[in-house]
């Protein structure tokens, strides 16, 4: 085959030694690896791929500049867009997004612009000049931002490059959001989303951490210290259950419990205080991202056997191709078509088994998806001793619920009022996961400086 047609390979860790360990599993380009990925590009005058990327990265910029071996040039054009691109570069699911428009795509494979933003990253952390550009922070009104999470981030960034000065709220002890707490670190390295950061915060964003707004400080309290606007990017970390049997049973987790011991409290350590169930055989209920995350974690703390279970096909697998790539090579059992009943427990209280029962999928209703029917008769036993339920979040309503003005939609998100994330509340912006209920990391970013400069045009108006 033609080598224009196709991606420029990258190394991985082997899967027998990485299920060990939680070092990450992708590796980077390399300086020749990357030079010639970015040579694949055709720098098309219309650029699609822009146009599929929710902050807008100038992407044939960049990867111009890659070609040219300037690498922090492409760095820097990154970054008038995203605060984020190493993490970006790992996590964002660049196939259903920038590469999906990739005109090189029509024919054989698209450019891999996630790697590329990748290597630009990792480059300018290793190589890049030590000082950061600090903006003049020239504006009176001051901006409180609630949660540091994609979003929050990124609308601090948009308005401090703006000139304000910001204050961002985290009601946990290291800023972050789901970044720090749900992705792993064979995913997503803690030191990567500490150093672009320390990026923001070098540009004058103050950070006041174990500060629960609704709890500690009210958003009228905010108002009332001088903040001007506020912005709420709280994302969506109250988790949705099964609502089966045997769901109080030790041993099942929801998912964002599991991954934020295994993450934030670094259960995975073994000089680690905090304590979690090692189960022998896993079983992860749901099909996306934080599903596969989940399973691959849970094997590497020890287990022998873990299982996927999801209620439809591969086909309609909602986790990015890559990270189900790496859990099948991995040994992730995966049981489609299948569907929870009831999760049994032993005399002391521990789960020891799920009763699953089959599914099979309908004819397309009007919204194109098929519908998972269960299969009369196919229930069966599966042996398991911990399950953990990845099968989606809500948002927190602890805001809601201390500010009656901030009206939530019937799925407890908050209501915007309009694209920019207006609330009922005035003067109060919100945006991400909050809003939408759990999305992409790249999404929240737009949705942050989509409201950043909603609050600038209206603060200058």
């Amino acid at each position: 085959m033609n080598k224009a047609l196709v991606k420029t390979a990258v190394s991985h860790l082997d899967p027998q030694t990485r299920v060990t360990h939680f070092d990450e599993v992708q590796c980077p380009y390399t300086i020749d690896e990357a030079i010639l990925e970015a040579n694949r590009c055709l720098e098309c005058k219309h650029q699609p791929c822009v146009a599929g990327c929710p902050v807008e990265i100038d992407i044939p910029g960049f990867i111009r500049e890659i070609k040219k071996e300037n690498f922090e040039n492409a760095y820097q054009i990154i970054r008038k867009d995203s605060l984020l691109p190493a993490v970006c570069g790992r996590v964002c699911p660049q196939e259903n997004q920038c590469e999906k428009y990739c005109v090189r795509a029509i024919k054989g494979e698209s450019v891999a612009i996630g790697r590329l933003e990748r290597f630009v990253a990792d480059h300018h952390y290793a190589h890049g000049p030590e000082e950061t550009h600090k903006p003049i922070l020239d504006k009176d009104a001051k901006i409180a931002i609630v949660g540091s999470g994609p979003a929050g981030l990124s609308c601090a960034d948009t308005l401090i490059q703006l000139g304000y000065p910001v204050t961002i709220f985290e009601a946990l002890h290291q800023p972050g959001g789901v970044l720090i707490y749900g992705i792993p670190e064979f995913r997503l390295p803690n030191r990567v989303v500490e150093q672009e950061i320390d990026d923001l915060k070098a540009r004058g964003a103050e950070i006041k951490l174990n500060t629960l707004i609704g709890k500690t400080i009210y958003l009228e309290d905010l108002f009332a210290q001088n903040y001007e606007a506020i912005f709420l990017g709280t994302g969506a970390g109250l988790p949705r259950f099964l609502n089966v049997p045997g769901e109080h049973l030790n041993g099942v987790y929801s998912a964002n419990e599991f991954l934020t011991r295994v993450n934030l409290m670094s259960a995975y350590q073994k000089e680690a205080d905090t304590p979690i169930y090692r189960g022998q055989i896993v079983s992860v209920v749901g099909g996306g991202n934080v599903a596969m995350d989940a399973a691959r974690s849970a094997l590497r703390l020890g287990a022998k056997e873990v299982h996927l279970i999801y209620r439809r096909s591969l086909t309609e697998l909602p986790a990015r191709l890559e990270e189900v790539h790496h859990a099948q090579e991995e040994g992730i059992i995966f049981n489609l078509l299948t569907n929870p009943l009831n999760i049994l427990g032993d005399d002391k209280g521990f789960v020891k088994a799920i009763e699953l029962i089959k599914m099979e999928l309908s004819e397309k209703d009007a919204s194109g998806r098929r519908r998972p029917i269960p299969k009369a008769g196919s229930e069966f036993i599966l042996e398991t001793d911990v399950v953990i339920v990845a099968v989606g979040t809500t948002p927190n309503p602890i805001i809601s619920q201390t500010s009656p003005t901030l009206e939530i939609t019937d799925y407890g998100c908050i209501l915007t009022k309009n694209e920019a994330g207006l609330t009922t509340y005035p003067n109060v912006y919100a945006g991400g996961d909050a809003v939408t209920g759990s999305a992409t990391v790249i999404e929240a970013m737009g949705a942050g400086k989509q409201a950043a400069l909603e609050i600038d045009r209206v603060l200058n108006s």
